[in-house]
């Protein structure tokens, strides 16, 4: 029974986004597939593995407050620099990262791009950004084992849930993060989870500093990211994600506050799904209408982020 139950799981997961080219949750919860009591059961932490403890809450963030936000962090804490000391001394690579999140992280979509010249370009105004790309060789296309449609911030953390999407490169018992991180090696993470399970922020705003936990307790620097809002929303997760990053001391990639500006805030007219959904032009960064849209917007300042973090962090390593 419970291999059929599994097998059912595995082909609904991928449901919480419609296609690869709308790239976001369409309503269906994988919370909903699995009671949260076995979402995260201690057993599936790789062995000899405890979680960070979580730090004290610092002051409360006003509701608005990440729409001020910079969208690039400025630079890192002193927190963040010993734990990316402490990754290199195990042997982290700083030349990768990883990706952990749901369908708007996947290739070729998100960030994969870079890792062909042909296929994006950065004008004069960002050329600037062209050490990183090359630095970041590689990872930029790397299909993750932490990111699958359908994903949140408690799939990734249970074992449950490492049948997708290459099975065969983890262990038995080895979540979807845990898995990423001992395959691939990588100095920093790119957090960007989107499922709110419906608006239930409280459980949103646990499974993301379990995650954050995790992350933190493997030497690797986690960046984690808003989404794009309407100013109006009616279910804000990107008040939540700037907390955790101002009481945790890590980076914050606002991506949300960088759609602010844009028409319709780089939605579609659904509301859900940024703009457009295909890939060609997403990565022109010198036309100035695919500036307007969404995915143009997310691929760059994905880019200038890590850009930022890992040269500051590069610099005084």
């Amino acid at each position: 029974m419970k291999s059929i139950v599994l097998i059912v799981l595995v082909i609904l997961l991928p449901t919480a986004c419609s296609n690869a080219a709308t790239l976001r949750e369409t309503g269906t919860s994988t919370s909903t597939l699995v009671s949260t009591s076995t979402l995260i059961p201690t057993q599936t932490l790789p062995p000899g593995v405890t979680l960070t403890s979580s730090p004290a809450p610092t002051a409360t963030l006003a509701p608005d407050a990440w729409k001020l936000m910079p969208v690039v962090p400025a630079g890192v804490s002193s927190r963040i620099n010993d734990v990316f000391q402490r990754g290199l001394a195990r042997g982290r690579d700083p030349s990768r990262f990883s990706k952990i999140g749901d369908c708007q992280n996947i290739t070729p979509y998100f960030l994969s791009a870079f890792d062909n010249p042909l296929k994006y370009r950065l004008g004069n105004q960002y050329s600037y950004l062209q050490p990183t790309i090359n630095l970041f060789m590689g990872s930029w296309s790397r299909v993750s084992l932490a990111t699958h449609g359908g994903y949140n911030a408690a799939t990734v953390l249970s074992s449950f849930w490492t049948l997708v999407p290459r099975p065969d490169e983890c262990t038995k018992g080895e979540t979807p993060a845990a898995c990423e991180i001992r395959v691939y090696n990588p100095s920093f993470a790119i957090i960007s989870m989107e499922e709110e399970w419906s608006g239930d922020l409280k459980k949103y705003d646990h499974y993301m500093r379990l995650l954050v936990d995790f992350v933190l307790s493997q030497d690797v620097v986690p960046i984690i990211a808003t989404r794009a809002e309407p100013p109006d929303s009616q279910i804000s997760i990107n008040e939540i994600v700037a907390q955790i990053a101002k009481d945790y001391g890590i980076p914050l990639w606002n991506f949300g506050a960088a759609t602010l500006s844009l028409p319709n805030y780089g939605l579609s007219s659904d509301g859900f799904h940024l703009t457009p959904g295909t890939v060609e032009g997403n990565y022109y960064f010198d036309d100035s209408a695919r500036m307007e849209l969404g995915w143009t917007w997310r691929n760059l300042t994905a880019l200038q982020t890590i850009d930022a973090v890992s040269r500051f962090l590069i610099a005084h390593k």
